[in-house]
């Protein structure tokens, strides 16, 4: 298959290529040996991350500590 290169480098994806995969709107992209890699990815909601942080008990200071204690 193949994709073509716009003159503001965008790029569609072939429709067969993107039904293969999760639903995402977002993907990482890197260059390994001469090839572009797309890898799908989530993009997390910092408002969940905040709420799950809470529902587990976890304050800033904890996370603080926690990150004082990885850095020792």
């Amino acid at each position: 298959m193949l994709a073509k290169l716009t003159s503001k480098n965008q790029v569609t994806l072939p429709k067969a290529i993107v039904s293969s995969i999760d639903v995402t709107e977002y993907f990482d992209v890197c260059v390994e040996n001469g090839r572009i890699i797309l890898t799908p990815v989530t993009i997390q909601n910092a408002d969940a991350v905040r709420d799950k942080l809470e529902q587990l008990g976890i304050s800033e200071p904890d996370i603080k500590d926690a990150v004082d204690w990885a850095r020792r």
